[in-house]
C-alpha cells in the first residue's frame, strides 16, 4: 500500500510516500565511530534532499506540470523532521556517503545530481573524544529518487 503525500508513516522514522516494513533489510547500517572523519574539531556529514517529480492532477491546467515532492525522516533523538544524513567515513566520499544515509535512514536509492551547499551543526547526541563540543558540518546533495526500499537498516 502506497501512502499519500502528507499522510505520517511513524515506521523506521519514515515521513511520507514510503511502504510499511514488513521484514527487516538484509542491508546492514553501519555503526560506531571508528572511521568517521573529522576536521578542525568538527565531525564531518554527508546527507542528502530526496526529491522526485509527479505530474499535477489539476484539471484546470491545459498542459501537464511537474510537481517536486522532498523526502523527510522523523527524527529519533526528538520531535521535528529533517533529512537524512549522517557520519562520513574514512573509506567512502562523500557522496557515497550520502547515498548510503538515504538508503540506511530513508530506505530510497537515487543519482546525487549537486552538491546544495555546507553547513553547520552542534549534535545532541554525538559528543565524542575528537569533538567534544557534538559540533558537526554537513556537506548536504541533492538525490533524485530512482527506487523506494520495501525494507531498509
Amino acid at each position: 500500500m502506497q501512502l499519500s503525500v502528507g499522510t505520517c508513516l511513524q515506521n523506521q522514522g519514515q515521513q511520507w510516500w514510503m511502504y510499511q516494513l514488513q521484514d527487516m533489510s538484509e542491508l546492514v547500517a553501519r555503526t560506531g565511530r571508528q572511521q568517521q572523519r573529522y576536521e578542525d574539531g568538527y565531525r564531518l556529514v554527508a546527507g542528502c534532499i530526496p526529491f522526485r517529480y509527479r505530474n499535477s492532477d489539476d484539471s484546470d491546467y491545459s498542459s501537464s506540470q511537474k510537481i517536486v515532492e522532498v523526502l523527510m525522516i522523523n527524527s529519533p533523538s526528538g520531535p521535528g523532521l529533517l533529512f537524512p544524513k549522517g557520519g562520513w567515513e574514512n573509506d567512502e566520499t562523500v557522496e557515497e556517503a550520502a547515498v548510503r544515509e538515504a538508503i540506511e535512514e530513508a530506505g530510497v536509492r537515487g543519482d546525487i545530481l549537486d552538491l546544495l551547499g555546507y553547513y553547520d551543526f552542534r549534535s545532541k547526541t554525538h559528543q565524542d573524544e575528537y569533538s567534544p563540543e557534538g559540533l558537526c558540518k554537513a556537506a548536504m546533495f541533492a538525490l533524485f529518487v530512482k527506487e523506494e526500499l520495501q525494507s531498509w537498516p
